[in-house]
């Protein structure tokens, strides 16, 4: 307990810190947002009642004070050109990008964890070394352009699934996961073939151990030993692992969400960019910092309860 409380404590501290770089950085940045939302039509006294409209005529310290409430009442404020509630359109886009990383996250962990351990216990055999090598050339390929050659593929020339746009899971839920199938696949198969190589490191440092040979000498065999007394040991790095894969999803969710034309939170903040509207930008970005951070305190406290040395340590 009290390991998961300092880890807590970290975590809680840390968002703090990063928040205050977030604000910090988007204040600092050159040009005034109310002047161009104006336009060079707008008088001065137009663009001065915008700016206490959305309260940029405050310091820097008050802005960031009243944002960090903003956060903590789900009361983001609205946007400079839609004047629609920012909190309202990261809920509604969310509902795309966080199914699409489940799925990737899923269909990876599906594909890496039989491939690894076959490609560890095939190591000297033609099967271990085929996965090896497509796994190798699988890391080199960019997700967005294995996205490109699913779409020419599957969606134009065999018309199987849908290349762009997303259905509402209001309209029809089936519509909705097939739109999410190909962007699933592509953001997968670069995790897969990464989280393939750390599986089979891991089992193969776990086969050398002498616990797996003691449990060898007694009868059991290579496979069976390690289900019984190495998945567990196996899993502590891959834990590590998946962590920052499901961190690298959620950053390249914002690259596919673009191939693929789906309403999801990396194009709200694509979109954002483009139209200088900084206190949306400030408010995608914390969410993803503070989603990468949660991911860290998960995979310290699964490390908690996976590994009984750490548990041993903290007492």
């Amino acid at each position: 307990m009290a390991y998961a409380v300092r880890r807590v404590g970290a975590f809680l501290i840390t968002v703090v810190l990063a928040s205050v770089v977030v604000f910090w950085i988007l204040a600092v940045l050159p040009g005034d947002p109310a002047s161009i939302y104006a336009g060079t039509q707008a008088t001065p006294g137009q663009v001065e009642a915008l700016r206490e409209e959305y309260g940029l005529d405050a310091s820097v310290p008050v802005r960031y004070v009243e944002w960090v409430q903003g956060i903590l009442t789900g009361d983001l404020g609205d946007t400079f050109v839609s004047k629609r509630s920012i909190a309202d359109q990261i809920s509604s886009r969310l509902s795309v990008t966080l199914p699409l990383v489940a799925f990737s996250m899923a269909l990876a962990i599906a594909i890496a964890v039989p491939l690894g351990f076959r490609a560890a216990l095939g190591r000297r055999k033609v099967s271990g070394t085929v996965i090896s090598a497509v796994s190798q050339l699988g890391i080199a390929i960019p997700a967005f352009w294995a996205g490109l050659i699913l779409v020419a593929v599957v969606a134009v020339r065999w018309q199987l699934l849908p290349g762009s746009g997303f259905t509402r899971w209001s309209d029809s839920v089936w519509g909705a996961i097939k739109s999410l199938i190909l962007p699933a696949i592509s953001l997968a198969l670069v995790q897969a073939a990464i989280l393939t190589r750390y599986v089979r490191s891991a089992v193969l440092d776990v086969m050398n151990e002498d616990y797996i040979r003691t449990a060898q000498a007694k009868g059991m065999t290579l496979r069976r030993a390690l289900r019984r007394h190495g998945v567990r040991n196996a899993a502590i790095p891959v834990v590590t692992v998946l962590g920052l894969q499901l961190s690298a999803l959620l950053v390249g969710a914002v690259v596919i969400e673009n191939v693929f034309a789906l309403p999801g939170l990396g194009k709200l903040l694509l979109d954002s960019i483009g139209n200088r509207e900084i206190i949306m930008i400030q408010d995608i970005v914390m969410f993803l910092v503070v989603a990468t951070l949660l991911i860290s305190l998960a995979v310290d406290l699964i490390h908690l309860a996976i590994d009984p040395r750490l548990r041993k340590g903290a007492r």
